[in-house]
Parts: structure tokens; sequence; C-alpha cells
């Protein structure tokens, strides 16, 4: 921001904020209440008649109290307060009529807009409110620049706005949802009375704090910019949300990030966190707060829980405040700090002292993106096309029009629904239709939207060709929008105010290239309207370019009138051109446009969206106005019509329209014709059990049952073994933990293998469930006889943010159970700060984390911190399939002082948990792991500094040598994408290796032959037939889906990346893949290799070809899974999952099949199954995040290149896991010579070089390749 719109306050402040952590002061109404003034006291002569008690309403304080008000600020200045705020928290009309206004629902009526007109409009009110305001100012303003004279220290005073005491986001009638007792106008009206007040009172900024409802905030936000335009005056804004233990607004229910979205635009000197939660629970907010923003941020928490026994209200003493912001200071999360309810001048003092010697947090600098908001935040990835959900605009829906029209709004909400849950990214709300009232439709309809959290998490587009439309809609949204639209046609005048109040409301803006002159309809007028209006926007406006999102019209082809051929081609090539020469803008349009020529014939329209679309964004479009579910994949149109259709827009022949028109008369009439039927079938296995030990004592039953496995009778013999015992937790206590020792004890002597402990454990839960109902009785029975039953520990599991993978751990927790451990599990993707948290509730004695992919380990790391910061003293366990006991020494122990012990599998488990929980056995083993780590770590120091490695030019010297003017590069059959939807699974499950099933079952040897293993051989089997039986039922019951998307591009390697073409002229680039190569000195012989050279070099002249593909059989696992888990069946649960992916793997073994097919050598390969699942052909398949290329940011890349997510519903995670888990995708390569490798440790120089062609900065590169590095970072 320029110095010339800054005050000289705000310069000065924002010096001291670049140098320092400045310190803000505490509670007032805490402080106020030390005083022991009466309600006669607080009353005054001013008040003595008032109606309704006042001593609560603290803010008439500074009227009638005013020397103990200016003893409170003084008492805040001395101890350490740079900002001291007004005493006028609600001092507005609203705030006021609390105290002097009857309720109208004492005497049967109601509060709503029209009682809350006469509050502001209320005389009394209006003084009251100003007086309260100009007092306070003048009373803080003459404290601060007494104490700054005095002490040399300049003092700032912040003007306090407050929430209000009303909601423009929910509605407190249960039975209409779009009720709201006051408008937004009204709100923003008193709240432009209180900042003049303030403002004339002498304050130096604004502080617009303690925000629950994020609505009630904008209206204040609109508010001073309005004072500011009109009154030719400009101060920093403050800005500080209360959020609850979920981090969301505490009304409004916005999460931070969502909220920081919506109030950047005005550029507040700070964004922070204040009043709610203690500084604990705050922590994690502020921190992704302070990670996400671009200023300064503020913190003042409340002093701790509130506690009616404590002098203050509350927790914390001044020690403890100084403590915890002492630590948020250093850890760079603040510049900003002090306390709310509960902080007293001892309070800051604290704070002030603990903060003297902290540095200030550097403000982030963020690259411009288009960052929306509903409840949650959503910003744009320009590598993905933004959905605009079209169907709650009532001219593309003839449904949603009708509902509308005959009033039925919340049956309308149902649409909005469905368009989220089809993948709308934003939901498109137009009411303009001439029978529909567009402002009142618009203002109920978004009322409804925002009571509907599914719907309410996204942002809103509000479309409107009215301007009263648009600015009804924008007092509705909580968050950040869009509006469409705005343009030229009106003149420049008109353009440029309604992108200023637009801008002063926060949202993004839809351009449409109309001017004076009418609508842009050609290339050349399109192009020279959009860099108008670009011009005013951002030069004269100060509007944020990259919230400025063109449409430059897309309009109908195929319509019989020749000057109608250009208009997609039009719209493609201004789309290229604004994106090459406005920066920042975004591309927009109402994709069904381009079809309207072909209504009625719903195949036609879609095939023209479908390819519309393919050229458009290829070109730069952004995102479109669209049905999501109802569009179609490109690769999936029929290529005759495909074929026509392109033709048509791209404008290629002059009988262009009149051949789709037939053609399209032609599919009508098929289509008419077509009978479609469907049926399906199951299949149940069951297995019957042998009852020759049913014959003996319960004892003995319940024991063979448990070791067997065996749950056919486990209700009756346990029903039998309550009867006999009288109590439920002595039939625990007893015979069912004596038949689980001996299971342990055969576990633990290698007699028992898992899948037997996993049945085990499954008929244990059973019975346990079964006694459940009885379990209280026999609590209050063993308690009046002086016993107890405790678990001989609890453990807390979960799989780290970010990543979805869960059987091992799930493996893991079965055990345990099995051992009389109380197993908390909390999932997949679990926060660092849910993980704690449940510990400190559930009184864990271990914290288990687990991990499949790299990103994971470094999550590991961050909760060791974590645990450390929160002084933790639990034990930490670390496993999954890319931690290692080097790792976890390495990376994840010195991170935290208690121990940290990797567990190699769930066979080890219970020896490490056992130990860790026996008082008399823990010093010496933690004594013996701590040492066994430093040796770990002194050797990997050692080894790094011995290991030979090559700098990147000379490993590229040593690329393994390919002859590309002779070697076969086979073309396949076709370029683009093929989707498989569904695959069959009887064909997927040929091609299953069931090697790494029975890994997973920690049973190990080959298949085949482990079926005949003298040790493991016998459980095998079983476990193989059982296997067997239930891959039979998913089959026939069609348990899962399976589906697969695999494409081909023409490609060459540019040094060790490889461009992906548009087309075999090499045209234009679409995608880049970027990898690395392997560094480590070897042998002469050998050659330190990289996949980009099984790619032909661009300079050889010759093209190649590049494959990628994504599979998943994971649609409906989770499900099946959970049917299994309802009826506490563990193993079967955990076979499902085993199942789900080893289809998963084998899907991607299949369609590796169909690729080296399509590439023609593949038909000739004559391989038995045997040696196809033993990888024995031509060509590998390797997937980002794995060896040949650790590197799992490709992914996102694939994804886009294949459509991955609507093609196949596969999602990534932030860390790029793939979800359902059971998925698979990588690369193809059909070199002869290529094989797997693993590229191993990676040199500084190459992390930069693969940086520089990434284009992200080293430390991004670094975080997600920390495992691979040969160096500290």
């Amino acid at each position: 921001m320029s110095n010339a719109f800054q005050s000289e306050a705000e310069i000065a402040l924002r010096r001291t904020l670049a140098e320092r952590i400045a310190i803000i002061d505490g509670a007032m109404g805490t402080t106020i209440r030390s005083y022991n003034l009466t309600e006669k006291d607080v009353r005054g002569d001013r008040f003595k008649d008032a109606p309704k008690d006042l001593q609560n309403n603290g803010d008439i304080y500074s009227l009638t109290r005013p020397n103990e008000i200016g003893d409170i600020h003084r008492r805040f200045l001395e101890a350490g307060a740079d900002i001291i705020e007004t005493n006028t928290f609600s001092a507005t009309n609203i705030g006021q009529s609390e105290f002097f206004i009857e309720d109208p629902r004492e005497t049967g009526g109601r509060k709503d807009p029209t009682f809350y007109q006469g509050v502001i409009e209320n005389n009394f009110l209006t003084e009251l409110a100003r007086d309260i305001n100009y007092s306070s100012a003048r009373q803080c303003r003459e404290w601060a620049d007494r104490i700054a004279n005095a002490t040399g220290r300049r003092r700032y005073v912040a003007g306090a706005i407050g929430p209000l005491t009303v909601s423009l986001s929910i509605s407190p009638d249960a039975d209409d949802a779009g009720f709201r007792v006051i408008t937004f106008d009204q709100v923003k009206a008193d709240y432009r009375r209180q900042v003049r007040a303030l403002i004339a009172g002498g304050v130096d900024l604004l502080l617009v704090e303690t925000i629950f409802d994020s609505l009630n905030a904008k209206a204040a936000l609109v508010a001073i910019q309005e004072v500011f335009a009109e009154d030719k005056i400009k101060l920093p804004i403050m800005i500080s949300a209360a959020v609850g233990r979920g981090g969301e607004t505490m009304i409004s229910a916005q999460t931070v990030e969502g909220f920081w979205n919506a109030v950047r635009h005005v550029k507040p000197l700070s964004v922070g966190l204040n009043c709610a939660l203690g500084p604990d629970l705050m922590r994690p907010f502020l921190a992704e707060l302070s990670a996400k923003s671009d200023t300064f941020i503020s913190a003042y928490p409340n002093a701790g829980l509130p506690n009616p026994l404590s002098p203050t209200g509350f927790d914390l003493l001044p020690a403890d405040m100084g403590r915890f912001l002492g630590e948020f200071a250093a850890s760079g999360l603040l510049n900003i700090a002090g306390g709310c309810c509960g902080n007293t001048p001892d309070h800051i003092a604290a704070i002030a002292k603990s903060l003297e010697p902290k540095p200030a947090r550097k403000v982030n600098v963020l690259a411009p993106k288009l960052s929306l908001s509903g409840s949650l935040p959503f910003t744009h990835d320009p590598k993905n096309y933004l959905m605009i959900g079209e169907r709650t605009n009532v001219a593309g829906s003839p449904k949603f029009a009708k509902l509308i029209k005959s009033g039925k709004y919340e049956e309308a909400v149902a649409v909005a629904r469905q368009q989220v849950d089809n993948g709308a990214n934003v939901i498109d709300v137009c009411m303009d239709e001439g029978l529909i009232d567009g402002v009142s439709a618009m203002n109920r309809f978004l009322h409804l939207l925002a009571s509907e959290p599914e719907v309410a998490k996204v942002p809103f587009m509000v479309d409107s060709s009215k301007w009263e439309v648009i600015e009804t809609g924008l007092k509705i949204l909580q968050g950040k929008g869009i509006v469409n639209s705005i343009s030229l046609k009106e003149g420049e005048a008109k353009f440029l105010d309604q992108a200023r109040t637009i801008m002063r409301y926060g949202a993004a803006v839809v351009v449409m290239a109309f001017d004076e002159n009418g609508q842009a309809a050609s290339y050349s007028e399109k192009i020279r309207i959009c860099t108008r209006a670009y011009r005013l926007l951002v030069d004269i406006v100060g509007f944020p370019p990259e919230d400025i999102i063109f449409d430059p019209n897309i309009l109908t082809v195929g319509t019989g009138i020749e000057e109608h051929n250009n208009y997609a081609v039009d719209f493609i090539e201004a789309t290229r051109w604004i994106k090459a020469n406005l920066p920042h803008a975004k591309v927009s349009g109402g994709v069904s446009n381009i079809s309207f020529s072909f209504r009625g014939n719903n195949t036609v329209r879609e095939a023209m969206h479908a390819a519309f679309l393919y050229h458009a964004i290829k070109a730069g479009m952004d995102m479109g106005i669209v049905n999501p579910s109802m569009l179609e994949v490109y690769e999936e149109v029929d290529k005759v019509l495909l074929e026509h259709v392109e033709d048509v827009l791209l404008n290629r022949r002059a009988d262009a329209t009149e051949r789709l028109v037939t053609l399209g008369d032609e599919i009508k009439a098929r289509e008419l014709a077509a009978k479609e039927s469907a049926s399906g079938s199951g299949v149940i296995v069951q297995a019957e059990a042998k009852d020759a030990w049913r014959s003996g004592t319960i004892e003995e039953r319940l024991s063979h049952a448990l070791v067997k496995g065996i749950d056919a009778f486990i209700d009756g013999d346990t029903e039998e073994a309550r009867k006999k015992y009288g109590k439920p937790l002595t039939i625990i206590e007893g015979p069912l933990m004596d038949g689980m020792r001996v299971v342990g004890d055969l576990f633990g002597a290698g007699k028992m293998f898992l899948p037997q402990v996993v049945k085990s454990a499954r008929v244990m839960k059973k019975a346990v469930a079964y006694l459940q109902p009885f379990m209280e009785e026999e609590k209050r029975l063993l308690v009046a006889g002086g016993g107890t039953a405790r678990a001989q520990g609890k453990v807390i599991m979960a799989t780290v943010k970010g990543d979805v993978h869960d059987i091992g751990k799930n493996i893991v927790g079965v055990v345990l159970a099995c051992n009389n451990y109380d197993v908390v599990d909390l999932g997949v993707m679990v926060s660092s700060e849910k993980i704690l948290t449940a510990a400190k509730e559930k009184n864990a004695d271990v914290i288990g984390l687990s991990g499949l992919i790299t990103p994971s380990l470094d999550e590991m790391v961050y909760v060791a911190k974590e645990m450390k910061r929160q002084n933790f003293k639990l034990p930490l366990l670390i496993g999954g399939a890319t931690t290692s006991a080097a790792h976890t020494a390495i990376k994840i122990a010195q991170n935290y002082d208690e121990p940290v012990i990797h567990v190699l599998d769930a066979s080890r488990v219970i020896g490490v948990v056992s130990k860790l929980l026996n008082p008399e056995s823990k010093p010496a083993y933690v004594t013996e792991i701590k040492a066994k780590q430093e040796r770990q770590r002194i050797e990997f120091a050692d080894r790094k500094g011995a290991r030979k490695m090559l700098t990147l030019a000379d490993a590229r010297t040593r690329r393994q040598p390919t002859d590309w003017a002779t070697v076969d590069i086979p073309k396949p059959e076709f370029t683009g994408t093929k989707i498989f939807d569904p695959v069959p699974l009887e064909e997927i499950a040929a091609y299953i290796d069931w090697g790494p099933f029975f890994s997973a079952w920690e049973l190990h040897g080959r298949f085949p032959e482990i079926l005949i293993d003298a040790v493991v051989g016998e459980e095998a089997t079983k476990l193989y037939h059982e296997a067997q039986a239930m891959l039979a039922r998913i089959i026939a019951e069609k348990r899962y889906t399976a589906k697969a998307v695999i494409g081909f591009w023409p490609a060459n390697a540019v040094g060790d990346s490889v461009e992906l073409y548009a087309d075999e002229a090499r045209s234009r680039v679409v995608k880049t893949f970027h990898f690395l190569r392997q560094q480590n000195e070897k042998p002469a012989a050998q050659f330190n290799h990289c996949l980009a050279d099984y790619i032909a070099p661009k300079e050889s002249g010759r093209i190649d070809y590049f494959g990628g593909f994504a599979v998943t059989s994971g649609h409906g696992v989770e499900e099946f899974a959970a049917e299994f888990r309802a009826k506490h069946d563990d193993f079967n649960a955990i076979m499902t999952q085993a199942l789900g992916d080893r289809l998963a793997e084998a899907l991607a073994e299949l369609m590796h099949k169909k690729e080296r097919d399509y590439c023609g050598y593949g038909k000739t390969e004559n391989l038995e199954m045997k040696d196809i699942i033993r990888e024995k052909y031509r060509g590998v398949r390797p997937a980002p995040g794995y060896p040949a290329c650790p590197d799992h940011t490709e992914k996102p890349a694939l994804f886009e290149l294949l459509n991955a997510t609507d093609a196949v519903g596969i999602k990534l995670t932030e860390s790029n896991a793939m979800y359902p888990a059971s998925s698979v995708s990588g690369f193809y390569f059909n070199h002869p010579e290529s094989k797997y490798f693993a590229v191993g440790k990676l040199v500084k120089d190459q992390v930069e070089d693969y940086s520089v062609r990434k284009n992200q900065p080293v430390t991004d590169t670094e975080r997600w390749l920390a495992p691979y590095l040969d160096y500290d970072a």
C-alpha cells in the first residue's frame, strides 16, 4: 500500500510492527468488576430512571464513571499496551436497545426488521450511542497521549466495534430458515454512525472484533468503507474473529481461511482471533490464519476457560498468559498480542514482558490467486477447471424456475444441494425472469441457502442483469462470492460505480464483453472491450486483477446464419489473448449458450459442450457455468458425432451445420427407439463349523471359540456364561480374557498367525457387545463391592492428516484390543490437533501414528513437535509402509523428548506397548531405544559423509544411452484418453498378485509356494480360501465398482523433463512432467537412471509417446467394510479392504496389458498370467511418490491430464494421497530397456534445478522430497 493512502499514525504503527510485537490491552469488563461498582453507581443522574438494570451495560460507564474507565486505560498503558481499545463494544442503537427498549417477545410479539427499524430511528438511542463512542474515544486519546508524552513511546487508540446481539446469517425461527430479525442495511446504518463518532473522538484505527457472525462483520466493513469514501478519510482497520473449538466463527460457522478470504479485500492492518477460546485451544487456528494471510496477525485470547471461583472468572494467571503468548511469538505466529476476557492489567504486563525480546513475525508475500469462500475457503487452482453449477438459474433450469414461481423455495434448495454433490465448486443463482420479483426471490433463496450447511460451504455467484438484485445478493453473502455481471454498456461512470461497490463487499466480478456499442461478437471487439474494462478496473478502481473474470460472450453456433459460424473460434482465440495479455484475469462463460440451436437434443448438446470446453480450456478458459451432472467426457463422445460437432465449433466446413442437424435427427430417432433393461443377482457365501467341541464346559467353549475364531455360537454361549457368573465384567476378566491370553501366547510364540488373531478379536468384540447392555449394572455392582476393571492401557491411533491408508493400522488396533488394550481409532486424514485433543480427553497412555505416503512423514514430525510444545509425556509409536526405524530416529525422535518408537508390524506392537506401560521395564527399555536411535543418527551422519554423490551435471553424463535413430518407438492406436467404466470385477480378478495379500496379514512367502510352507502353509491356505470366498461374494453382489482411465500423448524428453504435445506436429505443449536422476556414484558400467531417459529427446527428431493411467476398485470398499465393523467383525472388514487393494493393483496390471496391446507389441507377448504378474514384459508403469518418481506433486498434473476425478471418481488429498484408498495411478514407458529403479538420495544442485523446472520455491521441493535429501534442509 502506498504511503499516500496511509495516515501518519498508520505509518508509525506499521514501522513498529515491522520491528517488534505490539501489545494490545486486556478485558475492560473483567477489570471493571474489580472496582465493585453498584447499580446506583452505574446509573448516575442521567440514567437514574432507566427501566432496566444497567450494571452489565459496560459501555455507559464511559459516561457515568469516567474516572474509573480512565484509570483502567491508564493501568493497561502502564502495563505495556501500545494499543488501547475504546469502551464501545456495544455502543450502537442495536446494542443499547437491549437495556433501554422493551422486548416485544414479552408481550407476544417478536423481534423483526420492523422492530429494529424503530430501534435505528430512536433518537434517544442514537444520541446515547454517539455520546458513548465520542466520549470513550476522547478518554482513550487523552490517556494514550499522556502516557506517550511521559514515556516517549507512541500509543494508539483503537475504536472498538463489536459484533451486535443480532445475526444476519441465521434464523431464530425453527420453522422458517429464511427469516432474519434484521436487515443488512439496518446493521450497516447503525455501524456507520458508530464509525463516525469514533473518528470524531480521535481514534487512530478501527477494530472490528469478536466476530461471531461474518456477515455482521461484513456490514461493519462496508459501513467503514462508505464513511471513508464519503468523508475523504482513511484509517487502518484491524479485524478479529471469535472461533469455537472447531475453528469456525461461533454463529456463522465459517472457517478461518474462509473468513480471511471474505475480508481480505479491505487490506486490513491486521487480522486475528480473540475471545471464545484460551490460548491453547486458539493456537492451531491462529497458526492456520498466520500461514494463509498476507498482513499482520493479532491474537488476544481469553485467559483460559471460565472459572467462577477465580477472581477474574477465568483459569489462567498472568504468568500462564505470558508463557502461552511467548510461545506464539517464538513460533512466528503473531505481530500484535494481548488478552480478552479474564485478562487484567497484570496479565497484559506479563504478556508484554514475555514478548519483549521476541522478534516480529514476517508478513507473508502471497501469489495473486482467485480466493473465494462460502463457509469453507475455495482457492482456484489455475490447473483445474472451476465448475459453476447452473441449475439454480431460472434461465438454465425449467424445473428450478417452476419451483421459484410456485413459491417452493425449500424444494429449490435441494437443487442447489444436488449441484454441490455433483461437483460444482460455485453455485450460480439467477432470478431474472419476467414473472419473478428478482429482489424478493434472491433475498429469500440466498437466506435459505445460507441456512443449509452442505450448500453454504461453497461460494455463491449472484447472477443478474439488474443491479438492485445484485446488491441484494451481496448483502447476504458472508463469504467471498462472485457477481455476474457488470459491463460498459451504460458507460464508464456507472461501470466504475458498480465496480467500487462490488469491491467494497469483497466479491469477485464477471465482466461481460459489452460496451456502449453493444455486445462483442468478433475476436477484435472482444479483446478491445476486455482490455478497456481491465484498465479501468485495475488502474482507476484498484480492483484486484485476480478477482476479474471476463466473459467474452459464448454465442450460439449452428444457427444457419453465416456470420455466426466463427463465434466459438472467436471466443477461444479471445480467451487465449486475454490470458496472455491481461495478467491474472480469468475467463468464464455460459457454456450452454453455444448449443442453444440444438435445444431438445441433449446428446448433441452435451457433445458440443464437451468439445467446446476441451478447446476453450486448452486456450486458458478458467471456469464456466455448466451443469456438472450433465457434462459428457470429451474422449467418450462418439467419434462421428465429435467430428460433426467440431466441424461446427471450429468452423471447418461450409456445410457443417446442415450435416450436424441431419446427424442430430438420426441420433434422436435412434434414442427414441432404444430400450434398456438391467438385472442383477447376488451370491451369498456361507460356511459351517464343526461342532464336536460344543459338548465342553462353557469356559472350554468360549476359549475354543476365541482360539479358532468361531462366532456362530457366541451370543448363546455368552448368555450362558452371564447366567453362571452373574456379572458381565467377571466374564470379560475371566473366561474371555483367559481365552485371549491363550491367543496372545500362541501369537507371541509364532503358533498363531495374524489372520487367526483378527478372527479371535471378532469373537471377543461380539461377546463384549452382547454384554454391553448389562455393563452399567455390572459397574454399579463392582464399584459397590470395592472392585475395579481397567484396561491394560489406552492407545490413540490415527492415520495422519493427508493420508487415507489404514489397513495396517486397523490390524495393529485389533492385535492391541485382543490383548486387553483400550484402542481409540480416530480413522484416516486426522489432524495433529484432533489427535492430541483426543489424547487429552481420553486420558491416553500411548499415541500411535500411521501413514503410507511420503508426505505423511512430515506430518508425523509435526505431530511430534506439537507433542513437545504441549508438554506431552506419552510414548509415540510410528508405523506404516514408508516409515522406518532409521527415519524415526533421525527425523522424528529428535523433535520430542519422550520415547518415539518405530513399530515394524503388528506382531511387534504388544511387546513394545507392554514394556512402555510397565513401570519396571520402561526405564531400561527406553534407555535401550534411545541409545539405539543415537547410534542410528551417528551412523547416518557417517554414511552421509562417506556417501559418494555426483553433481547433477556429472550424473547426466552417465544417463542410459539409446540409439534413437534405430530404437523401436511403438505408436499407440489412439491419443488422448479412454475411459473404462465399469471394468468387470471378474476380468480383474484373474490379474491379482496374491503375494502382497499374504504380506498384509504378516504371512510371508512367495505365492503359491506359501500355501505348502511348513510353518504358515496351513493358515495361508485357509486364509486363501476365505479370500476366494469373499472375492466371489464381492463379484457376485457387485459390491465394488472398478473404473479406469488411460491415455497417450505425443511426447519428447527435454533434459530430465518430458513435454507432452497436443498433436504429433508438436504444435502446443499440453503438459510437462519433471523427473529426478540418480546421483549416487556407481561403477563405470552402470548408469545413473532417470525416467526421462526412456522418452526420445526432442533433438532426436523422432516423436515418442507418453502414457498415463488412474484406476480404482475402491468405490464400495469402505461401505462394505463398515457393514462388518458394525457387526464387530474386524476380520472380514480388513479382508474387504485388503481385497480392494489387491483388485486395484490387479486393475492397474490389466490396464497395463491393454496399454501394451494398444501400442502393438503387447499382442505378441505370449505370456502366461504368472509371467504378467511377475512383470516379465516390456515397459514399466512407475507411480508418482514411488522410488523411480518420488515426488507426489507430479500427481495433480497427471490427474488433470486424465481428468481422473471426473472420469473415475478418484480425488487427491492435500498430501496427494488418492481417495478411495484402493486406487493406483502412474505413467507408462514403453522403451525396450525401461526398468524400475530407485532415485535414491538427492544433492542440493538437483533439488535447485528441479525447483526451477517446476517453478516452485526450493523449500517446497525440500518439504515434499525430505526423505530423499542428502543434506539437512
